[in-house]
């Protein structure tokens, strides 16, 4: 056994932990992250929305990364006007899909409590990863 291993196995029995260190449980808790992804139809109700989650975020001590813009899905369909003939004359609608994705690192407890009692509106889809 190293002299490493040894003074180890001391603070391990000293702080009365068998298994990992107590650095190692800080690191773990140092290196949590949480995900969210936004998506609506409506570009301004998503940006309003990414910027409260960052506030909030913020104001609770958390380090926040985004919001990141990612792409737009673009749906395209075509019809045609006419019931049975005058197949040229067709029309086209699009629905447009906005999405944005928001970092917290190093989340705190008082950091999820102000995101789950956050009020979004109801355009949106939330989307959490922890």
């Amino acid at each position: 056994m190293t002299f490493l291993h040894v003074k180890h196995t001391e603070q391990c029995i000293k702080y009365g932990r068998t298994g990992e260190s107590r650095f190692q449980e800080e690191e773990s808790m140092a290196n949590q992250k949480i995900r969210i992804k936004l998506k609506a139809y409506d570009h301004a109700v998503i940006d309003k929305s990414a910027t409260k989650i960052v506030d909030t975020a913020k104001r609770t001590g958390a380090e926040v990364s985004g919001p990141i813009p990612l792409p737009t899905q673009k749906e395209v369909v075509t019809i045609i006007r006419a019931v049975h003939k005058y197949k040229d004359s067709r029309e086209q609608f699009e629905m447009r899909t906005h999405k944005r994705m928001i970092d917290i690192l190093n989340p705190t407890p008082k950091t999820v409590e102000a995101l789950m009692k956050l009020d979004l509106p109801a355009g949106v889809d939330i989307e959490i990863k922890l």
